[in-house]
């Protein structure tokens, strides 16, 4: 094997270049693009590239708000949230979304985007996407680190209770990831991903 030169370093210490690194190597990310009203009924959209699913069944996806921002808030209040799918032709839209907005700022009116009322949770499905989860709060927990002190980070996880797919994206009854333009946020300043079909293999597990 050919011998590596390794950039190595500490991150409390600093990782000495023009842009952190560590959110590029955990990247690209799926995006958690989260619809959420407070009780009084108003609504918030809004990205999350901390993003993933966790379990199958009940199935639960997660995410991450850095800060206590108004979907947590709204969550907290509620214990209710969708995720959009956020695709290409979506991206602008999504990206409008991740203003720094006063609260009673409506972001789906930012954006030019139509709630659509979900089925089994009071925030409002993006009717513009091609496929949604709604979703209940299972449990949010404050991060910490190996210290044990506490950061102002919550992860938010909720079972998927609906899910709404676009019936052009099933073939034979398979979702089709590719055909659906699925956006990921790498970890540069600006950069971003989509999944395409010339990214595509198969590799079964062994038995």
């Amino acid at each position: 094997m050919t011998a590596r030169t390794l950039h190595s370093y500490e991150p409390r210490k600093g990782h000495g270049l023009p842009h952190d690194p560590f959110n590029a190597i955990v990247g690209p990310r799926p995006i958690g693009w989260i619809s959420t009203c407070n009780a009084q009924g108003a609504l918030n959209l809004a990205p999350y590239s901390f993003f993933n699913a966790f379990n199958y069944v009940p199935p639960i996806v997660g995410f991450a708000s850095i800060g206590a921002k108004d979907t947590l808030r709204n969550i907290e209040e509620t214990g209710e949230f969708v995720c959009n799918l956020a695709t290409r032709d979506l991206a602008e839209a999504m990206n409008q979304t991740c203003a720094a907005v006063a609260p009673e700022v409506n972001e789906f009116e930012l954006a030019g985007l139509t709630p659509l009322a979900s089925t089994q949770v009071r925030p409002p499905r993006v009717a513009e996407s091609p496929v949604t989860l709604e979703c209940r709060r299972t449990q949010v927990l404050q991060l910490q680190g190996a210290d044990g002190v506490q950061v102002p980070t919550w992860l938010v996880l909720g079972e998927v209770v609906a899910v709404h797919i676009d019936t052009a994206l099933l073939k034979d009854g398979v979702y089709d990831t590719a055909s659906a333009g699925h956006i990921l946020r790498a970890g540069g300043p600006a950069d971003y991903f989509t999944v395409g079909p010339e990214q595509l293999f198969k590799m079964y597990r062994p038995r």
